[in-house]
């Protein structure tokens, strides 16, 4: 594992983007990726470059249950706002929060990863250490899922939403095995907010109430964070 500790998001975005570079200069041609204010700077450096990724797949680790691509709060239209409009993918693909039947698009969903296996995978971390929406207590051992949010992660999201009601308290999400697939993985961190997560995650027990923490048995993990989330680490 590589800790990078940066100034801000900015520069941290600026330093996930050339380690995305130089994974598409070694053929990778898969990028799972994350939503959420973290990755933006991220997003920006990709759709302010030259570099071309009509040749690239991109698989998203989340969804809201209940919601279409077509609302502004689900993560396909975050994905579209943000990135797929400004530069164009290969093919994208995100959970259908709207399926009918979440088992069958859960199951879908694994094929989609299974015959586009992640070469780069970017994460965030939630503030009791979840990845994806994978909270605490989710199995090492699972694949998409269907899950029923925290009372934390769902009071983090309150701020992207009108009314606390509107608050998803559901979401489809890549599991924890299907992330560590990815051959590569770069989770980055910014603010005080993370940094218990942070020490948690890179210096505490591999333990299932700290979901990150099995990114210490990853064998190609960078992490980037900036100084405040970085204060905690010994």
């Amino acid at each position: 594992m590589k800790i990078i500790t940066v100034k801000d998001n900015i520069a941290g975005g600026k330093k996930a983007f050339e380690l995305i570079k130089e994974g598409l200069d070694k053929n990778y041609d898969t990028l799972g990726l994350a939503t959420g204010s973290t990755p933006l700077s991220l997003y920006e450096e990709m759709t302010n470059s030259t570099v071309d990724f009509s040749k690239v797949t991109s698989v998203n680790l989340d969804e809201y249950v209940g919601l279409d691509g077509d609302n502004p709060q689900s993560y396909r239209y975050f994905m579209n706002e943000h990135l797929f409009a400004k530069k164009p993918f290969k093919e994208t693909f995100v959970p259908n929060g709207k399926a009918e039947n979440l088992l069958k698009e859960c199951a879908r969903y694994d094929d989609i990863i299974k015959n586009h296996p992640v070469d780069i995978q970017i994460l965030g971390i939630g503030r009791n250490g979840h990845i994806g929406f994978n909270e605490p207590g989710t199995a090492f051992s699972s694949t998409t899922h269907e899950v029923s949010l925290t009372e934390s992660t769902i009071e983090a999201n309150k701020r992207f939403f009108e009314k606390e009601e509107d608050v998803p308290t559901r979401a489809i999400s890549m599991g924890i095995q299907s992330i560590m697939a990815a051959k590569e993985i770069i989770l980055l961190a910014y603010g005080d907010d993370k940094a218990d997560a942070i020490v948690k995650s890179l210096q505490g027990p591999v333990t299932e109430d700290v979901p990150a923490s099995i990114l210490q048995k990853h064998p190609h993990v960078t992490v980037i964070v900036d100084e405040k989330a970085a204060s905690l680490l010994k």
